[in-house]
C-alpha cells in the first residue's frame, strides 16, 4: 500500500479546527472556545470544546487515574473523537500547522496520564481514538488487524467469536486500550510461550507528521521496529495493528495459591524463584506480595496452557512448597480465562464471555505504579527485610511478573522493548487509595518511593530498567528545552536500555521538528536543527 495523502474534506475540517483552536489559543490563561459558528455538518459530532457540557464526560470516561483529573490538572481546550481515518490525518495537519500540542489516547491506562494530560503549559486537545475500534478476524490466514482505539477485551472477543483454538499473547487487563498496550511491549499470560504482543504484530498502519497514512512497507523497517515496544506517541498516530494469532488449547487451567509469613510465604518466594522463569513455558506463575493486618500475603495467581491433570502433575515435582491440589484448579476456555485472570476476585462461573466487552467507564481510583527488574535472585533473608519494609509502609504491594521461555529466546534488539534474557522477573510496584487530598497523594507516592528506594540492592543497574507501560514520571522528565536529548536518555536508557539510541535517530528521522512529545517521549538528536 502507498502512502495516502489527507483528502479534501480532510483539509476542509483542518481549516475549521484552526479557526476554533486559534480562537481559543489567544484567550489565556483559561481558554474561552469560539462560538459554535466554527463548526458544521458532521464536525460536530467529534469535536468538544471545553465549554462544551459533554466535555468533562468525554474526558473522564478514559481517566483511568484520579491524580490526573483534579481540579488543578491541566485540561485540554478540546478533544477530538475521530470516527474516521481521516479525521485523524486532518487533526495532526491542523494542530501542526499553528503549533497545538496533541495526547493520544487510546485507553486512557497510561499511570502518569500523558495521554490525556500536558505539563508543559502550552495548549494541547486531546485525540480521543475510542471510536476507532473495527476489529476483522482472518482465521484462515491466523491474523487478526484490530484498531487503535479497540480494547483488548474487544480483541479476545472478536478471536474467540472466530475460533475456540485461537488466541492472542496480550495484557491481562481486558480494558487497556490496544494503541498503547500494543505499541508500549504490553505482555500477557501467554509470553513465555509466545513473547509479547509486539512479537506477534506483522503489519501496522500510522499517520506520521505529514499526515499521511503509512502500512509497514511505506513506513520502512525502521519505524515499524520503533511502534512494536517504543511508544506509539513519539512517532505519530498510530491507527490499527495487524497480528497474528496463537493457537490456544480448548481448555486451560487457572488458580491462585496463598501463604500468609506465618505459612511459609517466604520460602514460597524463594523456590518460585527458581521455578517461575524456568518451569515449562506454558506456565505463568505471577507472584503478589501485598500487605494484609500486619503481615504479608504471597498470592501466586497463575495460568496453565492445558489441562489441571497436567498442571498440578508438573507443579508437585517442579514446585513442591505450593502444595497445588486439583480442588484448586479450575478448568475453562482461554476466553474465560481473559475474564478471571483480568479480576479472579470477582469471577462468576458460567459467566457469558459478552462481559469481556464492558468498557467500564466510572471513576477512577487514585494510584501510583514503579517498575523494576530481577536478574539475580532475591536470597531468604533479603526477601523476610522486604516483607517488613512492606508491613512498615502498610498499603504498597509488588507483583513479580516471571520471564524465562521466549522471552528468553528473542534477542533484545528485535524491537524497541529491550527486556529479554538475563532477567528473572519483573516487579511492579502498586499502590491504590480513596482519599482525594493532596496530602495522601504525596504520602502514598511516597510510600512506592520508598520501597523502590529500599530494592536497589536487588534489581537490575546500569541502567535500572524499567518497562515503558509501568509509566513513571519519577525516573525522568523531558522539558524538551536545549538539554532534551540529555534529559530524554534519563528515562530512555531505563526503558529501552541499548535501544535507545537507535529509537532517537528513528524519531529524529520521521519527526525532525519534534512535533510528537510528551514528558517522555524519545527526544531528536542534538544540533538537529
Amino acid at each position: 500500500m502507498a502512502e495516502k495523502p489527507a483528502s479534501p474534506s480532510c483539509f476542509f475540517f483542518a481549516a475549521s479546527l484552526v479557526l476554533l483552536t486559534l480562537s481559543s489559543c489567544l484567550a489565556s490563561p483559561t481558554p474561552t472556545p469560539p462560538s459554535p459558528s466554527c463548526l458544521s455538518g458532521t464536525l460536530s459530532n467529534i469535536l468538544y470544546r471545553n465549554n462544551n457540557a459533554s466535555f468533562p464526560t468525554v474526558l473522564e470516561n478514559y481517566i483511568r487515574n484520579a491524580r490526573w483529573n483534579t481540579t488543578t490538572t491541566p485540561k485540554p481546550l478540546l478533544i477530538i473523537t475521530p470516527l474516521q481515518e481521516s479525521d485523524v490525518q486532518a487533526a495532526v495537519l491542523c494542530a501542526k500547522r499553528i503549533g497545538l500540542q496533541i495526547r493520544i489516547r487510546s485507553g486512557g491506562h497510561d499511570y502518569e496520564g500523558l495521554s490525556y494530560v500536558s505539563r508543559s503549559q502550552q495548549p494541547y486537545f486531546v485525540l480521543d481514538m475510542s471510536n476507532l475500534r473495527q476489529i476483522t478476524v482472518d482465521i484462515g490466514k491466523q491474523v487478526a488487524t484490530v484498531q487503535a482505539g479497540a480494547t483488548l477485551g474487544e480483541l479476545y472477543y472478536n478471536i474467540w467469536k472466530n475460533s475456540k483454538i485461537h488466541g492472542f499473547p496480550a495484557g491481562l487487563c481486558t480494558t487497556l486500550g490496544v494503541g498503547g498496550h500494543i505499541s508500549g511491549g504490553g505482555y500477557g499470560a501467554m509470553l513465555r510461550k509466545y513473547g509479547l504482543s509486539v512479537d506477534n504484530v506483522i503489519d501496522a498502519k500510522i499517520v506520521d507528521v505529514k499526515g499521511r497514512i503509512l502500512n509497514r512497507k511505506a513506513m520502512g523497517e525502521d519505524l515499524f521496529w520503533a511502534i512494536r515496544g517504543g511508544g506509539g506517541a513519539s512517532f505519530g498516530v498510530v491507527l490499527s495493528y495487524t497480528v497474528k494469532l496463537v493457537p490456544v488449547t480448548e481448555n486451560v487451567t487457572v488458580f491462585r495459591v496463598e501463604r500468609t509469613l506465618e505459612q511459609n510465604a517466604t520460602d514460597l518466594a524463594v523456590q518460585w524463584q527458581q521455578v517461575a522463569p524456568t518451569i515449562d513455558d506454558r506456565f505463568f506463575l505471577r507472584l503478589l506480595l501485598l500487605p494484609s493486618n500486619k503481615t504479608v500475603k504471597a498470592s501466586i495467581v497463575a495460568f496453565f496452557l492445558g489441562g489441571a491433570d497436567e498442571a498440578v502433575s508438573i507443579l508437585k515435582k517442579k514446585f513442591p512448597l505450593l502444595g497445588l491440589e486439583k480442588q484448586n484448579c479450575i478448568e475453562m476456555s482461554w476466553i474465560e480465562s481473559a475474564i478471571w485472570l483480568n479480576n479472579p476476585d470477582d469471577y462468576k462461573i458460567g459467566v457469558k464471555p459478552e462481559i469481556i466487552l464492558n468498557r467500564r467507564l466510572y471513576t477512577a481510583g487514585f494510584l501510583k505504579r514503579k517498575s523494576d527488574y530481577v536478574q539475580v535472585p532475591i536470597s531468604k533473608e533479603a526477601l523476610e527485610g522486604i516483607a517488613k519494609k512492606i508491613i512498615e509502609l502498610g498499603k504498597v504491594a509488588l507483583a513479580f511478573n516471571p520471564y524465562g521461555g521466549k522471552m528468553a529466546e528473542i534477542p533484545a534488539d528485535a524491537t524497541a522493548f529491550p527486556h529479554r534474557a538475563g532477567n528473572l522477573f519483573k516487579i511492579q510496584y502498586s499502590v491504590n487509595w480513596n482519599d482525594s487530598s493532596p496530602a495522601a497523594a504525596e504520602n502514598f507516592v511516597n510510600e512506592t518511593r520508598s520501597l523502590y528506594s529500599y530494592m536497589t540492592p536487588f534489581v537490575s543497574k546500569n541502567p535500572r530498567s524499567a518497562f515503558l507501560n509501568y509509566r513513571d514520571l519519577d525516573i525522568g522528565i523531558n522539558t524538551f528545552g536545549k538539554n532534551s536529548y540529555e534529559e530524554g536518555k534519563v528515562y530512555g536508557a531505563k526503558y529501552f536500555n541499548g535501544n535507545f539510541e537507535r529509537l532517537v535517530k528513528i524519531k529524529t528521522a520521521v519527526d525532525p521538528d519534534n512535533f510528537f512529545r510528551n514528558e517522555q517521549s524519545i527526544p531528536i538528536l542534538p544540533n538537529n536543527h
